[in-house]
């Protein structure tokens, strides 16, 4: 009969000491509650806690990769369009990760999906579709600042898509045929500009000297000449004719 009493409180003891023993991995901690007051931080290893007197909450501090959902959109020059974005951050001060917020996680989450909106409604469409790298940076930078107080630490945050309209696309697939055919027409006036004032400037050189005009007209009639044409009708200029009518006169 004594050994019943004796089987059932080693028993309870045996009970007891597993339910006091914890082991906390190298990437966990575990912030400790005594009597519901903040005790400790313990971790990683083997972790002893008292059975109805204290406990413990773990918490993960490697790096949470988090999906942002897409977000509704509308830019800066009223384009409406769905972005969706990929968010890096980890648990730096399990204390505040706990205590200070209820669900870490789905704060960060949430506070991501407002952020992206804001942020991005601030600039036009080209913007978000051009300088994405700068956008990552503004995000990242409001994301980690205002997270600071839970002991989250935003490493980075990437935007994946930015969705488009398909009537949106068409217009702007129109504003940039629009862009390079502009730009082919200053090209092209640059062009015949540089040519007018080479032009002006060989002129001037020529007028300089009658010989050096004499040979350029001989030269564009060799290149006349090798032409496969039948007949050529060339004005003659009289002033070619000029300085040798001038030594017959002599």
């Amino acid at each position: 009969m004594g050994l019943a009493p004796t089987g059932f409180i080693v028993a309870v003891i045996v009970l007891l000491l597993f339910s006091a023993i914890r082991i906390l991995r190298e990437y966990e901690r575990g912030v400790v509650f005594m009597l519901g007051r903040f005790w400790r931080v313990k971790g990683p290893g083997l972790v002893i806690i008292i059975p109805g007197i204290q406990q413990m909450v773990k918490v993960d501090l490697r790096t949470i990769v988090m999906d942002v959902p897409p977000q509704d959109v509308i830019s800066r020059d009223n384009v409406s369009v769905k972005v969706n974005a990929v968010l890096y951050f980890r648990v730096i001060d399990a204390q505040r990760a706990i205590i200070q917020v209820e669900d870490y996680f789905a704060a960060t989450s949430q506070l991501a999906q407002t952020t992206l909106r804001s942020v991005l409604g601030k600039h036009e469409l080209d913007e978000m579709l051009a300088e994405r790298d700068k956008l990552n940076a503004d995000i990242q930078h409001i994301l980690d600042t205002a997270t600071d107080a839970w002991g989250i630490k935003v490493s980075s945050v990437e935007i994946k898509h930015v969705d488009i309209d398909a009537t949106m696309v068409r217009a702007i697939a129109r504003q940039a045929e629009a862009e390079r055919e502009r730009r082919a027409k200053v090209i092209h006036a640059e062009g015949e500009l540089q040519a007018a004032e080479k032009l002006v400037q060989a002129a001037e050189q020529m007028s300089k000297s009658p010989q050096a005009l004499q040979l350029r007209f001989l030269s564009t009639l060799s290149g006349i000449a090798s032409e496969r044409t039948s007949t050529i009708v060339f004005p003659l200029p009289m002033d070619l004719l000029t300085p040798f009518l001038e030594k017959k006169a002599q």
